[in-house]
């Protein structure tokens, strides 16, 4: 059994779509979100969006020297990526239930403007 405070976004790849999936995690977890019942380009209620992506740029704008080539830029941010906290990650994470809280009061409209 999944622990119940976990809340899991679909992100539309092919495997966590597949009805075998999404019904495995409706039966294990019950705050389960089916995918159809998300709301499509919703970056306010994705922390990588709202939290993960702002903190990766702010550690990329320090990077020194800057990356030149493709390949670089690749190294440099899955650096970073491998250099997030725990803290980092707990933070973006926690904020999902507020948000999608704040998202309902909305009735699915803007919402920023409130947390």
């Amino acid at each position: 059994m999944l622990r119940n405070d976990y809340i899991f976004q679909q992100d539309g790849a092919p495997a966590h779509t597949a009805c075998l999936s999404q019904d495995w995690l409706a039966a294990n977890s019950s705050d389960f979100i089916r995918k159809d019942e998300w709301p499509p380009n919703s970056p306010d209620i994705n922390p990588l969006d709202y939290y993960v992506w702002g903190v990766m740029l702010a550690a990329y704008q320090k990077h020194n020297p800057m990356p030149t080539t493709k390949a670089q830029l690749r190294e440099v941010l899955q650096e970073i990526w491998d250099n997030l906290s725990q803290d980092c990650i707990n933070k973006a994470v926690l904020g999902v239930r507020k948000r999608l809280r704040a998202c309902v009061q909305a009735d699915g409209g803007h919402f920023e403007h409130v947390l």
